[in-house]
C-alpha cells in the first residue's frame, strides 16, 4: 500500500503546500519527459505478492509485526491489516528463463518464508479473498501499526464527511453491509505485476494493460467467496472499489471515476494519468516530502493513494536513472506459485504483443467496451463475454484459446524466450482455460460438496497449494 509517513495531523498550511509543490512537480515531469530525461529503454519485470496468514484452524492470524522481525527480510513489508504481508521480488530484465527464474526465487524465498512461519506456527497462504475471514477479523485492531494506513483511514472518512462505507456485491448470493472504516479492503490480497518500459512507448503499454485485464483475469479468477457468500469470480474487484468509496471527483461528470478505478480511457502519453491526478483526486496524504523535487515525491506520494487497476509509477535507480513502469493490479494472489508465474506469462506476452501491433489495438475497440469487459470477466470468470478487436463478442474461454494465448507466444518470443519455456508456462494457462477450472471454479465447486464448510474447503486449499500441482489439475 506505499511508503510509510511520519506524520499524522495535518494543517490547512500543510494542503497548501502539498498542493503546491504536486502542480510544481507535475508541470515538471512533463518538461523532464520532453527533455528526454527518462533514458533506460529497457523492460523490466517485478513481481509483488499479497499472502495470508493463518492459524492452524484457518483462520487469519494477526501476527504481521512479529513475523517480519523473525524473517528480517526487507523484500517482505507489512500490508493493511496485521494478517497480511507483502512479498516482493528483485527487478529482473525481460529475456529468456526470466520467467524459469522467478519461479524459482519464488519457491526458494517461498520456502523460507514458510520455513518462518511454521516456527511461530503459523501457515503462510496464497489466496485472493480469504474464505474464513470473518467480519469482525477486519476491525482497526487488526490494522498495522503504521502511520500511512491510519491516516488513509482517517482522510477517507473525512472525506465521506464521517459517512459509514456500504457494501453491496451481488452473485449467486448478495452481501450488504456497512462499516465505519476501511478494513474491509484488507480482505482482498492480489499479485500485482510491473513492467517498466520504454517512455516513448509507455501510453502503448499502458492501453494494452487495459485490454489485457479481462482475459488476464478471466483465466485467473480466484476470489470468489466472502462471509460465506458465493459472489463474483473475482469478488476482490467489487469489494475493493466500494471499500474506499469517496464517489466523484472535482470537475468530472462520470460517475464511473473513482479512488479505486479502471480508468477514464485510453492516454497517448502516462503523463496524462498524472495530470489527471492533480486535477481530479483530492489528496489524502499532504506530507511535505524531504527527497529532491527532482525525484518528484510529492507526486510519487500521491499517485500511490489512487489505486487505478493499471497504475503508471514512476521510480529511479541506484545510480538516479528514471524510468517508468506499469503496474497490473488485477490478478489475485494463488493459488500456486506456478500458476501465479503462468498469469504473468500471459500478461508479459499478451501486453508486448497488444502494444506492437502495426495498427494501434485500441482503435479497434472503444474503451467503454474494454471496461465493460474487465468488470464481466470479474463477475463470471471463462464465461464472461468479452468485445474482441474484431469488434465481435467471444466467450472468454474461447478468446484465451483462439487469441489471448497466440499473442501472448507472439509477444514473449519477441522477449527472447524459449519456445520450451514458453509452452512450460502458457501451458499451464492453456490446461487451466480448456479445463474450466481456476481457482475461483474449485473453491465454488469444493465449497458446494462439503456443504458451505469454509473450514473444509480451506484445509483441501491450502494442501493443494503445498503440492505446487496447478490448480487445474487439483481434484475434487
Amino acid at each position: 500500500m506505499g511508503q510509510e509517513i511520519d506524520r499524522t495531523r495535518f494543517s490547512e498550511a500543510d494542503l497548501e503546500q502539498f498542493s503546491a509543490r504536486l502542480a510544481e512537480e507535475t508541470a515538471a515531469l512533463r518538461s523532464f519527459a520532453q527533455a528526454g530525461g527518462f533514458k533506460d529503454a529497457r523492460y523490466v519485470a517485478g513481481f509483488e505478492l499479497e499472502a495470508w496468514l493463518l492459524d492452524h484452524a484457518g483462520r487469519p492470524s494477526p501476527v504481521n509485526v512479529p513475523y517480519l522481525r523473525a524473517l528480517n527480510d526487507p523484500l517482505v513489508v507489512p500490508e493493511v491489516p496485521r494478517l497480511n504481508v507483502a512479498l516482493n521480488a528483485p527487478p529482473v530484465e525481460m529475456g529468456a528463463g526470466v520467467l524459469a527464474a522467478v519461479e524459482e526465487f519464488r519457491r526458494t524465498t517461498g520456502d523460507a518464508y514458510k520455513q518462518v512461519a511454521h516456527g511461530m506456527d503459523t501457515v503462510l497462504a496464497m489466496i485472493g479473498i480469504l474464505p474464513t475471514i470473518r467480519d469482525k477479523d477486519l476491525c482497526l485492531a487488526n490494522m498495522s501499526a503504521m502511520k500511512r494506513f491510519d491516516v488513509l483511514n482517517a482522510q477517507v472518512l473525512q472525506q465521506r464527511d464521517g459517512a459509514p462505507i456500504h457494501i453491496d456485491i451481488e452473485g449467486a448470493d448478495q452481501l450488504h453491509l456497512s462499516r465505519p472504516d476501511v478494513m474491509l479492503e484488507a480482505a482482498t490480497t492480489s499479485f500485482q505485476l510491473h513492467l517498466q518500459v520504454p517512455y516513448e512507448k509507455a501510453g502503448r503499454y499502458y492501453n494494452a494493460s487495459l485490454l489485457s485485464c479481462a482475459p488476464l483475469l478471466a483465466a485467473a479468477v480466484n476470489s470468489p467467496l466472502l462471509f460465506g457468500q458465493r459472489l463474483w469470480q473475482e469478488t476482490r474487484v467489487p469489494l475493493f472499489e466500494q471499500a474506499v468509496e469517496l464517489g466523484g471527483y472535482e470537475g468530472l461528470a462520470e460517475t464511473t471515476v473513482r479512488r479505486v478505478t479502471f480508468g477514464r480511457g485510453y492516454v497517448a502519453s502516462p503523463l496524462e494519468l498524472f495530470e489527471e491526478n492533480l486535477e481530479h483526486y483530492p489528496v489524502l496524504l499532504p506530507i511535505p516530502q524531504s527527497e529532491p523535487a527532482t525525484r518528484f515525491p510529492h507526486l510519487r506520494l500521491h499517485n500511490g493513494a489512487i489505486w487505478r487497476w493499471v497504475r503508471p509509477l514512476i521510480g529511479f535507480d541506484a545510480a538516479g536513472q528514471g524510468h517508468v513502469r506499469l503496474e497490473q493490479r488485477v490478478l489475485p494472489s494463488g493459488p500456486t506459485v506456478l500458476d501465479m508465474v503462468a498469469n504473468a506469462a500471459l500478461y508479459y506476452g499478451l501486453v508486448h504483443a497488444l502494444a506492437r501491433q502495426p495498427r494501434l489495438a485500441e482503435s479497434d475497440i472503444p474503451f467503454a467496451a474494454v471496461r465493460a469487459n474487465f468488470y464481466a470477466a470479474a463477475r463470471h470468470g471463462l464465461q464472461a463475454e468479452l468485445t474482441w478487436l474484431d469488434g465481435r463478442r467471444h466467450l472468454a474461454q474461447d478468446l484465451l484459446l483462439e487469441a489471448g494465448l497466440p499473442l501472448a507466444r507472439e509477444g514473449l518470443r519477441d522477449f527472447g524466450l524459449a519456445d520450451a519455456e514458453i509452452e512450460h508456462y502458457l501451458g499451464v494457462v492453456e490446461a487451466r482455460v480448456r479445463s474450466g477450472q481456476t481457482g475461483a471454479a474449485w473453491q465454488l465447486q469444493r465449497f458446494a460438496q462439503v456443504g458451505g464448510d469454509v473450514h473444509r474447503m480451506m484445509d483441501d486449499y491450502l494442501e493443494n497449494q503445498r503440492s505446487g500441482s496447478p490448480v487445474h489439475e487439483w481434484s475434487l
